[in-house]
């Protein structure tokens, strides 16, 4: 049976755990071949790569730093030679110092902000005329609630994740002609192995429970949920959703608390 993702080719950067590893396998379920992108952690890297290749799909990690041009540039050209085109670019890799404004240092907001920023717009650009080889494609970024709300010590974050929504509506009107659809996804708090271990790692393992409760729908979004909406996202039937940031979170940023 053909599936929606046949003979497509995705890149899902910072896809070894979490959600960007639930977009990955999402999309090898659905037939696309993917490439893997890691920075510091191989080992998961690797094993989402092997649950690629066992649904039948080809993999190819790839270790960069998406916040270093060299590094992006060399993520860009492992896709060229073992692909020759892409269809689909994820942005998801994200990292960022969570601490008060008056804390912040340059450091920590160059960091941040190219990993979660400036890696769109540039990654963008190589990852354009992949496409349009192909006749066109799709780009699907990762935002956070911390764009639009207030949340704590997370400034440096927030401004980026500002930024990235901002990319995503200029993306949208400028690669428009191109056939190639920008939007972005912005996941509420989804419940992930990095979530539960920093929550035991504080003690506050009723932390969780704390987060449900604020959330209308009753529980946590999986990371198997913004996968899905990213994917629709890189569907024909979301061909007219250009520039939109789609929330994700049961309802958790709509009561005013």
């Amino acid at each position: 049976m053909e599936k929606i993702f046949d003979n497509k080719i995705a890149l899902v950067t910072g896809s070894g755990r979490g959600i960007g590893r639930a977009i990955a396998l999402y999309f090898a379920q659905n037939g696309a071949d993917v490439i893997v992108n890691f920075f510091r952690n191989r080992v998961p890297a690797e094993e989402t790569a092997h649950e690629i290749e066992k649904l039948g799909r080809r993999a190819l990690p790839v270790k960069a730093d998406v916040g270093n041009i060299a590094d992006l540039d060399l993520l860009f050209e492992a896709v060229t030679k073992e692909f020759g085109g892409l269809d689909i670019f994820i942005h998801n890799a994200a990292s960022g110092y969570n601490r008060p404004a008056m804390e912040q240092k340059p450091k920590g907001w160059d960091w941040t902000m190219n990993i979660n920023a400036r890696s769109l717009l540039f990654g963008a650009q190589q990852a354009v005329p992949l496409m349009e080889g192909r006749g066109g494609g799709s780009i699907v970024s990762v935002s956070s609630a911390g764009a639009t709300r207030v949340l704590p010590d997370y400034v440096v974050v927030g401004a980026s994740k500002a930024a990235l929504e901002a990319l995503t509506r200029y993306l949208a009107v400028e690669l428009a002609p191109k056939n190639i659809v920008v939007n972005a996804v912005s996941p509420g708090v989804v419940e992930t192995d990095a979530l539960h271990h920093f929550a035991s790692m504080g003690g506050q393992e009723n932390i969780l429970n704390k987060f449900i409760e604020m959330v209308p729908a009753g529980r946590l979004v999986q990371p198997e949920e913004v996968a899905q909406v990213v994917g629709f996202l890189c569907t024909p039937a979301a061909a007219m959703i250009r520039g939109q940031t789609i929330t994700v979170d049961g309802g958790y940023t709509l009561p005013i608390k």
